[in-house]
C-alpha cells in the first residue's frame, strides 16, 4: 500500500541487531521505542477526512503503548534481535496498515500525501542513546527498571544552582501591557481522565496519561463544541467556559488511584498518588511591540509536546521553576526545590493566530509563538498570551535512595515517554463569551490589569491610574465566600457583592452617596474606588455581608462614575443603595466600623461626606452665640420699659 515500507522494515532491523547497546553482563538496555510522530507530520487535511484521520492516529498512540508494554514485561529485553522480531516488526506491520488508512482517507478527499511511508520505521531506543540525548546512565536504567518507566535521579537538579535565565521583556512603544486574569480554581474536585478532544477527539483514553482540569466541566473526547459551549465551568466569571487542561503531577509513593489498573492509569505506567495544586493563575497578557486582537472563539492551542523525549525538542515547551526562583527555569530536568519553596511549573502558549483556522491538522500551523521583539510571522496576528502557573507543594525527593525516603515526583506521560520533564504541555480552547473577549483585549490594549487579580486570594493590582486593589470577596453574590474574585472585570454575575452597573467591581471612581438624615458616618459602609462601565450587569446582592442601607431606604442614593478596569477591591452599593460584598482588601462594613481609607491615588475628588452629628460639631458655638445674642436684647428691653 506504501511503497518502499518492506524495505524500511529490513533496515529497521538490521540496524537494531547491529546495535552496541549490549552490557557486559549480557542484558540489553533498551530503553523505549521511538517511532516517526505521524500526526506532527500532517499537513492540510480535508474537513471531510479530519474524523478518521483523528481515529488512525490515535490507534497509532495504542499500538506504540502496547508494544512498549511488551518490550517492558518480556524477555525481549534479553537482546535485539529478539526485541525486534517480538516488538518491532509486528508494530510496524501494524503502523503500515493504519498509515496506509490515513493516506486513504486524505486521498479520498482532495490528493493523497506524500512521503508517509518514511514515518513507518520505529527503534528501539538504548541507554546509550539516552545517554546522548538526556542525561541517562547505567545506573540511571537501573533505578528506572525499579520504579517502571521512569522518572529516574537523572530527571532533576537543584534549583538553586542553576543561573537567571529569564531575561526582562523589552517593551515598544506601541506595546500592550495589560493583562487579564481568570480564575478558575485548582480542580480541587477531581475532574480527571485519559482523553484528549483537541488531539484525539472521540477516542477514549486518547492521551494515554490522566490530565488536570479547570474551566470547562464537560471536557471529555466526546465533547462537541455545542457541549463546550453549554456546559458548566469551574471558572469564577461564568462568561468563561474555556477549558484548561495539563498531564496531572503525581507523586510515586506506592498509593493506588482510582486509575491504578485502569488505560491512561497504572496499566500504562502512570502510577501513584495524585497531587492537586496548591495554586493556579491563568493569565492574559499583552504583546511587546503592538496590540493584540481577539481570539476567536473554539481556537483551540497545545503547547509544548508530550513526544518531545522521542521526537526531540523542536516544540517542547516545558518550564519548571521553584517559588522564590522562577527567574530560573529548566527545561528538561524537574526542580530540587528548598525547604519552604514550592515547585512551579509555566506553559506560555503561542500568541500568534493565523487570522484563519481555529485548528489544524497537527494542531501548531494555526498558531505560532512571536519573536523576542513581539513580532509575528508573516499573515500571523497578535492575540492574547496565556500563560498558565501551576504551584504544587511538594518535597524534593530523596535521589541517594531512589525515592524511599520521599519519593519522586513527575508529570503522566505516554508509556514510552519514560515521564521525562521535557515532555510536559498544556491545552486550551477558547470558550469565552465574546462580550468578555473584548473586554480582556480593551484592558490589555489600554496597559490595564484586569480580572481575577490575585489569583487565589494574595495578590493586589492596580490599572494604569493607580486604581482600585486587586482583591476581592465573594462569588455570584455570596459576600465573603471566595476570596481574590471580587475585582473581576465587567461581571454581571454579583461576584463580590456587585449590583447593577456592579458598583464595587473596580477601580477608577468612588461611589458616592446621600445619606439619610439619622445617619451616622459610622453607620455608613466603608469605601474604595469602584466603578462599572457596563450597566445593567446584573443586580445580584451578597447575601451575608452588612447592609448600611436598605433598598426600601428613600433617602440612600448611589452615583457612580469611573471605568472598570477589574481590579477593585470588590466593594460598592447596588443600584439599591445596599452595599454587600466588601473585597478583601478593605475592611466589612459594621455598625461600629470606620470609613475606611486608601493611599491609592484616585482619578476624580471624592465628594465630601459628612452626617449630622460632624456638622451640629462645627455648628453649635455660632448657634449658642446666637440665642445669648437674643437674650440679652430680651433683657435690655425689658429694663428699658420698667425705666419708663
Amino acid at each position: 500500500m506504501l511503497g518502499g515500507s518492506g524495505l524500511v522494515v529490513a533496515n529497521v532491523y538490521a540496524s537494531a541487531t547491529e546495535t552496541t547497546g549490549q552490557n557486559p553482563d549480557g542484558t540489553w538496555n533498551a530503553v523505549t521505542i521511538d517511532c516517526p510522530d505521524v500526526g506532527e507530520q500532517l499537513g492540510n487535511v480535508p474537513g471531510s477526512a479530519r474524523s478518521e484521520v483523528d481515529v488512525q492516529l490515535a490507534a497509532l498512540d495504542e499500538q506504540v503503548a502496547r508494544a512498549y508494554r511488551q518490550l517492558k514485561e518480556g524477555a525481549a529485553r534479553e537482546d535485539p534481535g529478539s526485541a525486534a522480531d517480538a516488538v518491532v516488526k509486528p508494530l510496524q506491520k501494524e503502523r503500515e496498515a493504519t498509515i496506509g488508512k490515513i493516506a486513504d482517507a486524505i486521498d479520498q478527499a482532495g490528493d493523497r500525501p506524500e512521503g508517509l511511508d518514511e514515518l513507518v520505521a520505529c527503534t528501539l531506543r538504548t541507554g546509550e542513546d539516552d545517554d546522548k540525548g538526556d542525561g541517562g546512565s547505567r545506573q540511571s536504567q537501573q533505578q528506572e527498571q525499579q520504579s517502571g518507566n521512569g522518572p529516574v535521579a537523572a530527571d532533576y537538579a537543584d534549583i538553586t544552582t542553576v543561573p537567571p535565565n529569564v531575561p526582562a521583556p523589552q517593551l515598544g512603544q506601541d506595546a500592550s501591557r495589560g493583562t487579564f486574569v481568570t480564575d478558575c480554581g485548582v480542580n480541587a474536585n477531581g475532574l480527571f481522565n485519559s482523553d484528549n478532544v483537541i488531539v484525539a477527539p472521540g477516542v477514549s483514553n486518547g492521551a494515554h496519561h490522566f490530565h488536570d482540569y479547570i474551566g470547562n466541566q464537560s471536557n471529555t473526547a466526546f465533547a462537541s463544541d455545542e457541549d463546550l459551549a453549554k456546559a458548566d465551568t469551574s471558572c469564577v466569571d461564568k462568561r468563561d467556559r474555556s477549558t484548561y487542561y495539563w498531564p496531572v503531577i503525581r507523586l510515586q509513593n506506592g498509593t493506588r488511584e482510582r486509575d491504578a489498573d485502569a488505560p491512561g492509569g497504572g496499566t500504562e505506567g502512570n502510577i501513584g498518588e495524585i497531587v492537586t495544586p496548591s495554586e493556579v493563575t491563568l493569565t492574559f497578557v499583552g504583546n511587546p511591540r503592538e496590540k493584540v486582537t481577539a481570539m476567536p472563539r473554539l481556537l483551540r492551542i497545545i503547547t509544548g509536546d508530550a513526544k518531545a523525549f522521542v521526537n526531540g525538542t523542536a516544540n517542547a515547551n516545558a518550564s519548571w521553576s521553584c517559588t522564590g526562583f522562577e527567574d530560573r527555569q529548566l527545561k528538561d530536568r524537574y526542580p530540587l526545590c528548598p525547604d519552604g519553596s514550592k515547585v512551579v511549573r509555566t506553559f506560555r502558549f503561542q500568541s500568534c493566530w493565523d487570522g484563519r483556522n481555529i485548528d489544524s491538522a497537527n494542531h501548531r500551523t494555526h498558531v505560532a509563538f512571536a519573536a523576542e521583539d513581539g513580532t509575528c510571522p508573516a499573515g500571523f496576528r497578535p492575540i492574547p498570551q496565556l500563560v498558565q502557573r501551576i504551584v504544587y507543594d511538594v518535597a524534593a525527593p530523596s535521589l541517594a535512595d531512589g525515592g524511599r525516603t520521599r519519593p519522586f515526583f513527575a508529570v503522566d506521560s505516554f508509556p514510552e515517554q519514560l515521564h521525562k520533564p521535557v515532555t510536559d504541555h498544556g491545552d486550551f480552547i477558547n470558550v469565552f463569551d465574546e462580550d468578555l473577549m473584548q473586554e480582556m483585549v480593551d484592558c490589555i490594549n489600554s496597559g490595564r490589569q484586569c480580572g481575577a487579580q490575585g489569583g487565589q486570594g494574595d495578590g493586589q493590582g492596580q490599572d494604569d491610574q493607580g486604581n482600585g486593589q486587586g482583591q476581592g470577596n465573594g462569588q455570584d453574590g455570596q459576600g465573603g465566600q471566595d476570596n481574590g474574585q471580587g475585582g473581576q472585570d465587567g461581571q454581571g454575575d454579583g461576584q463580590g457583592g456587585q449590583g447593577d452597573g456592579q458598583g464595587g467591581a473596580a477601580g477608577g471612581g468612588e461611589p458616592t452617596q446621600t445619606a439619610a438624615p439619622s445617619q451616622t458616618p459610622q453607620q455608613q459602609p466603608s469605601r474604595t474606588a469602584g466603578a462599572a462601565d457596563r450597566p445593567g450587569a446584573g443586580n445580584t446582592a451578597s447575601a451575608e455581608a452588612p447592609k448600611a442601607f436598605t433598598s426600601d431606604s428613600p433617602t440612600a442614593a448611589s452615583t457612580r462614575s469611573g471605568d472598570d478596569n477589574g481590579s477593585g477591591a470588590g466593594a460598592g452599593t447596588d443600584d439599591k443603595g445596599a452595599s454587600p460584598g466588601e473585597g478583601a482588601g478593605a475592611p466589612a462594613a459594621s455598625p461600629s466600623a470606620q470609613p475606611a481609607t486608601t493611599d491609592i491615588p484616585q482619578t476624580e475628588p471624592q465628594t465630601a461626606q459628612r452626617g449630622l452629628a460632624e456638622t451640629g460639631a462645627q455648628l453649635w458655638p455660632a448657634a449658642l452665640g446666637a440665642i445669648l445674642a437674643a437674650a440679652g436684647f430680651i433683657l435690655l428691653r425689658r429694663a428699658r420699659r420698667s425705666m419708663s
